[in-house]
């Protein structure tokens, strides 16, 4: 048996001492700091971290892409370092933004992989086939790349990738920003390939639940390890610690934030119309309303743990550790004094189109003063071009559109005035240091002078961006990119805040700092509109629309989808649940 042979027995990766380094004598960023541990063989393991955790660093190292400062690696039982090009020939990696080109169809793209593979002619048909019927990709084989949904575009990297099916195939976060069907279709093909093919697979993701799918985790933060193990040996520890609270006429955002940040809590986060709550000891129901001094109103039962309650456990142990504050920040935001149940947007039979191709497709629903509403769907539903439109930087083609009180298809630069929007992609000026793109964009919104000044020195206290003042937006890490993002949006006060997936990718505390500054400008009376593919984060929403190609399938409170559309037979559905659901429900 030869070296390689008997390393498939036992471990695919195997690092030592590892650590890795970037910058230069200035300012130096420890990627990787003397990890060590090892990747079994025939299974998915996946490399759980916020970002900045080292995952990508870790997987280019793995890839032979990268070199490291000090430590040993080893892939498949071969030096990583010295013998890189073997490496290469028996792996397979996917990193975030896949080589994809765009100006080739479906077809044209698998035919270059394989010549960049040497792939015989004669031998690509079949696996053409297995792979178009794998991704569900077969009708869309003439179809320019760049023409297909994220989704879609993520299915054909894989697919490329799997040209050659690898002993070991590494996935850098091949799922942020796919909607959930998608999602669920890619660790189907995943599992496919260890189940048919013996392969290793590693796999990081930004997804918490994506986690418990994994057979094995490894825990990262800021280049360390937190531990490694089956997932639910995490969740297991925190039995007796969660809890779901039903706040009954207690506002639920107060309830939360007032929660959030007692000693005692490790989580506290809005789901539906109830809180999941988790404590720092083992508690009983009747403890919990006594120690946080509950109304009587406030019903309190067990919750099962989830792998997400560890992790944050975890992170919030190593910060605390490590001297820094892990308390949820609030904004300020001036006081909306209109009435709270006016409808401040108002969308009738509205379409837009492009040629013949309709993007969305005759959709009407209003949106309530303070409300937290929620659009989404799957990739191309439809709801970034919905999105465009309500803020005016694209007009409509059909039906009527208005945004705090004016007709947008006649007063789009009056209605702009009191709109913020925080794009997909963060619109910032990489070119630009921190204070130079709030100033860049609180003029934009009309501030100067006094005004202005305030307002800067305000976003810089407010989403701790000070002490990076001076730092270009490129070299952000990703959750001080949203932060500022945010206080972009936020320069000019606006009575509604446009949110175009503004979590994708981002670290679930960060996800949670996020979601505690808009529970706030909600609670002022700000309007928030979110498009989002992350399902617990629709739980956030007091009411949700579902859209599907251009159409809404349903609309209401995230309680009342889940209780309408569910798979039969499950008692607790998730919100990801539902839309699976509802998304096949209505393909049948």
């Amino acid at each position: 048996m030869d070296q390689a042979q008997s390393w498939q027995d036992d471990f695919c990766i195997e690092v030592s001492g590892l650590t890795k380094t970037f910058g230069s004598d200035d300012k130096i960023i420890t990627a990787l700091d003397n990890c060590s541990f090892k990747v079994k063989s025939g299974m998915v393991t996946g490399l759980i971290g916020p970002d900045g955790a080292g995952k990508t660093t870790f997987m280019r190292l793995c890839a032979g892409l990268l070199v490291p400062d000090e430590g040993e690696i080893k892939v498949l039982g071969m030096d990583a370092v010295r013998d890189f090009l073997k490496v290469q020939s028996n792996i397979r990696y996917m990193p975030q933004r896949f080589g994809l080109y765009e100006d080739l169809t479906v077809q044209e793209n698998l035919d270059l992989y394989s010549d960049l593979l040497g792939i015989p002619k004669e031998r690509r048909q079949e696996r053409y086939e297995i792979l178009m019927r794998m991704t569900g990709l077969a009708p869309f084989k003439q179809r320019l790349a760049g023409r297909l949904s994220g989704g879609m575009k993520q299915k054909l990297g894989l697919a490329c990738t799997l040209i050659k099916p690898p002993r070991l195939l590494i996935l850098d976060e091949p799922t942020v920003g796919v909607d959930p069907v998608s999602r669920r279709e890619l660790w189907e093909i995943v599992y496919s390939q260890v189940e048919e093919e013996g392969m290793s697979v590693l796999l990081s993701t930004a997804y918490l639940d994506e986690a418990e799918r994994c057979q094995e985790v490894i825990l990262m933060h800021e280049g360390h390890t937190l531990g490694q193990g089956v997932p639910s040996e995490f969740s297991q520890k925190l039995d007796g610690h969660c809890f779901m609270l039903d706040p009954g006429s207690i506002p639920k955002r107060s309830l939360q934030r007032e929660l959030a940040n007692r000693d005692e809590v490790i989580d506290c986060i809005i789901l539906g119309e109830k809180i999941r709550l988790v404590t720092i000891d083992t508690l009983d129901s009747s403890q919990v309303k006594q120690i946080f001094q509950l109304p009587d109103e406030v019903e309190v039962a067990h919750a099962p743990p989830r792998f997400e309650d560890a992790f944050i456990w975890l992170l919030k142990e190593r910060l605390i550790s490590l001297g820094r504050d892990v308390k949820l920040k609030v904004i300020t935001h001036k006081k909306i004094s209109d009435l709270p149940d006016e409808d401040i947007i108002v969308v009738k039979n509205l379409k837009r189109r492009f040629g013949n191709f309709y993007a969305v497709n005759g959709i009407s629903f209003t949106v309530k003063r303070g409300e937290v509403f929620g659009l989404l769907g799957a990739n191309g539903a439809g709801k970034t071009t919905t999105f465009r439109m309500l803020c005016g930087l694209l007009p409509a083609s059909e039906g009527e559109l208005y945004v705090a009180g004016e007709n947008l298809r006649k007063a789009r630069a009056k209605a702009r005035e009191r709109i913020g929007y925080m794009a997909q992609k963060f619109s910032l000026y990489v070119d630009l240091t921190v204070i130079q793109n709030l100033n860049f964009f609180s003029s934009a919104y009309g501030l100067y002078g006094k005004k202005q000044r305030e307002r800067v020195e305000w976003a810089l206290d407010a989403f701790d961006l000070r002490q990076e003042a001076n730092t270009l937006s490129r070299d952000l890490p990703l959750g001080f990119k949203q932060r500022l993002a945010l206080a972009a949006a936020l320069m000019h006060e606006p009575d509604i805040l446009f949110l175009d997936e503004p979590t994708s990718g981002v670290d679930p505390l960060a996800r949670r700092q996020f979601w505690a500054h808009i529970n706030s400008l909600a609670d002022a009376g700000v309007t928030i509109m979110v498009t989002t593919h992350f399902m617990e984060e629709a739980e956030y929403c007091d009411r949700i629309v579902i859209m599907k190609r251009g159409k809404i399938l349903a609309e209401g409170t995230p309680e009342e989808l889940k209780k309408k559309y569910h798979p039969p037979g499950v008692d607790n559905p998730t919100m990801e649940d539902t839309f699976i659901t509802l998304i096949e429900m209505k393909e049948t």
